[in-house]
């Protein structure tokens, strides 16, 4: 994932201690990507590790002392039982009660449902990754909300700038898309089109046409080759497509996506 989206959480979740913030971030991302890529399976394997890791500061935050990040968890659903019992002076019910308990849900995933199903089940692999990523976003949302002190809206739009590409300021419609953010340059809707699709690239005709710039000419001289100049995208004229760099997915995270927020 981009240095953006990890910068962003890191801030967000500033408040947190930096050798659980940083494997939280890492985890959570990693289910992110991996649903996005549609790697169902590791979906599941990523949440474990995830739920792990904010057990941990879940038991530094509430008693002062956790498993060891080396040592294996061990009757996941007791250790949530006995955050339960913490004291109400000591965390809110938050804490102790409803985050422990959406990852006991996840961790059920990871463990009861056999993540990459096998023999004559029904294939759930695809809504097994989607009720993760959801649940991952609602207890990462809520991390933001208690640790960095500021309304549930605003954690919500903090989380949705870190969520895949069905981006709501990018419409697609009858085989193309559009931009519906107001006010954005040329460059800068090559960059938020083409990190709508950041995996697969975009030929040259279409990103053209959905930019809808004046000239085809002006377009490569004016607005791609700049952009490809700064290693904002490739430019590869051999094959006439566009794909944006890590360097331009980072643009859109810190600086164009938030414009319309």
């Amino acid at each position: 994932m981009s240095t953006g989206k990890n910068r962003i959480l890191d801030e967000a979740l500033g408040n947190i201690p930096v050798q659980f913030r940083n494997r939280i971030i890492k985890h959570y991302l990693k289910i992110k990507e991996r649903h996005e890529k549609g790697e169902y399976d590791a979906s599941g394997l990523s949440c474990g590790k995830l739920c792990e890791e904010i057990l941990r500061f879940l038991q530094h935050t509430l008693t002062g002392n956790h498993i060891g990040f080396i040592e294996e968890i061990k009757n996941f659903k007791q250790r949530v039982d006995e955050l339960e019992k913490v004291d109400k002076s000591i965390g809110n019910d938050s804490l102790r009660i409803v985050i422990p308990r959406s990852l006991c849900l996840l961790y059920t995933f990871r463990n009861k449902r056999s993540i990459g199903h096998s023999g004559g089940d029904v294939d759930s692999n695809e809504i097994d990754s989607k009720t993760i990523d959801a649940i991952s976003d609602w207890v990462i949302c809520e991390l933001i909300r208690i640790f960095y002190r500021c309304s549930i809206e605003d954690a919500q739009n903090i989380v949705n700038i870190i969520a895949v590409r069905n981006l709501p300021n990018v419409w697609e419609v009858n085989g193309k898309k559009r931009v519906l953010v107001t006010g954005l340059s040329a460059k800068e809707k090559v960059l938020l089109l083409t990190y709508s699709q950041e995996k697969e690239g975009v030929f040259f005709e279409d990103l053209f046409s959905w930019v809808e710039y004046p000239r085809s000419s002006d377009f490569k001289t004016k607005v791609l080759e700049p952009l490809h100049k700064q290693g904002l995208i490739e430019f590869d004229k051999e094959l006439n497509m566009i794909f944006i760099s890590p360097k331009g997915c980072e643009q859109v995270e810190n600086h164009i996506i938030l414009i319309d927020k």
